[in-house]
């Protein structure tokens, strides 16, 4: 065998079990995301601009579990909206108002401070809002979907406009 087909064959049998190391690493992996090493982005624009937003577990977009953290700037709302998935809501900082119905209501709101939950059914039409710098972990099953109550209030089709 010449020198560099014995280098070729190395090289395969190497990448061949970094391959399988790969994938076996990945079948029992989990999920580890130490707490400074939540990396954000800017949030798709299917939430109003300004928002960040980090993926801790899952595809977004694919069925089975998801969990994100949702970074939003003083002052921030999320129209009235709904999902066709149950979301399950955590506040880390700050202090996310949540309310329910089809208009946002800043008095008929209650307020959630760290720790603070809630537990969001399929189809409940809600809204959020903060006065404060927020983050807040949102757990589902996906994929992920949102429907504004009112059409004007989509920033997607704002953007068209």
């Amino acid at each position: 065998m010449t020198l560099t087909r014995r280098s070729a064959v190395y090289l395969s049998s190497a990448v061949l079990g970094l391959t399988a190391a790969v994938a076996v690493a990945a079948q029992s992996a989990y999920p580890v995301v130490p707490a400074d090493k939540v990396q954000f982005a800017p949030a798709p624009p299917f939430l109003p601009a300004g928002a960040q937003l980090s993926v801790l577990e899952g595809n977004p977009s694919a069925k089975g579990p998801v969990t994100l953290r949702l970074k939003l700037p003083a002052n921030y709302v999320i129209p009235p909206h709904w999902h066709s998935m149950d979301e399950r809501v955590t506040v880390l900082s700050g202090a996310f108002n949540i309310g329910m119905g089809d208009k946002l209501d800043r008095l008929g709101s209650t307020r959630l401070e760290p720790g603070g939950f809630v537990s969001l059914k399929s189809n409940m039409h809600h809204f959020g809002w903060v006065a404060t710098p927020t983050v807040v972990q949102i757990s589902l099953e996906g994929p992920f979907d949102i429907f504004y109550v009112n059409a004007s209030e989509d920033p997607q089709k704002a953007m068209k406009h």
